[in-house]
């Protein structure tokens, strides 16, 4: 098993990571929760399989610090999809 991740730094670039593997693997998806402003729900399989990820890599006192992986799921699914028309915006 690979060493866990103590460090915020390193924990947010990974919840970043997971984040832009989500977007790049379900662009479609992406699209269509944000303009059927269901983004989360349409998406929560993915995102469960991220947090597992991302539980199981990093230490529980660096998760209990700040909510990384929700920070980044704004950050770069919502975000970098600031071209789809949607009513949210």
């Amino acid at each position: 098993m690979a060493k866990r991740i103590t460090q915020p730094s390193a924990a947010m670039r990974l919840a970043r990571t997971i984040a832009s593997d989500i977007l790049l693997y379900n662009r479609g998806l992406v699209a269509e929760g944000l303009k059927q402003d269901d983004l989360f729900e349409r998406l929560a399989e993915q995102i469960a399989e991220g947090h597992r990820h991302f539980n199981e890599r990093t230490d529980d006192s660096v998760r209990a610090q700040h909510n990384f992986l929700e920070r980044a799921l704004v950050d770069v699914l919502i975000h970098r999809s600031s071209d789809v028309t949607t009513p949210c915006w």
